[in-house]
């Protein structure tokens, strides 16, 4: 293809991200309608991040390996909720292809949750 062949981004008309369905413009009876709220996930999201706050709060307070566990936990928690969410849904939690956030978000917790009950404790 040219660069004559290319349609100028004047004639390139404007569409919404919400009328694409994987990409592609879609009819208009294919656009399921929008339910309120409109990303149940960032409410999860909401949750885990507070979550996430509080256990940071419980490592600072010094109780270290706790607070790495609900962080830990709250991000397979994180995962667990966007493998059910549709794309959509997931709203936040959605940043990368639905299993690959997934597997990242629970390889992170369960690392967290296994590193915080395997180093030993330290005298002093």
């Amino acid at each position: 293809m040219t660069e004559s062949e290319l349609p100028t981004p004047e004639d390139v008309p404007a569409v919404s991200a919400e009328s694409l369905v994987d990409g592609e413009l879609a009819a208009p009876e294919d656009v399921e309608e929008r339910r309120y709220p409109s990303t149940i996930g960032g409410m999860f999201y909401l949750g885990v991040l507070l979550v996430a706050v509080i256990s940071l709060g419980v490592v600072i307070g010094g109780n270290w390996r706790l607070g790495i566990r609900w962080l830990g936990g709250a991000l397979i928690f994180a995962a667990a909720v966007r493998v059910v969410l549709k794309g959509r849904d997931a709203g936040m939690l959605a940043v990368r292809s639905k299993w690959i956030d997934a597997v990242l978000l629970s390889g992170m917790g369960a690392a967290l949750i296994f590193l915080a009950s395997s180093i030993p404790d330290q005298p002093g």
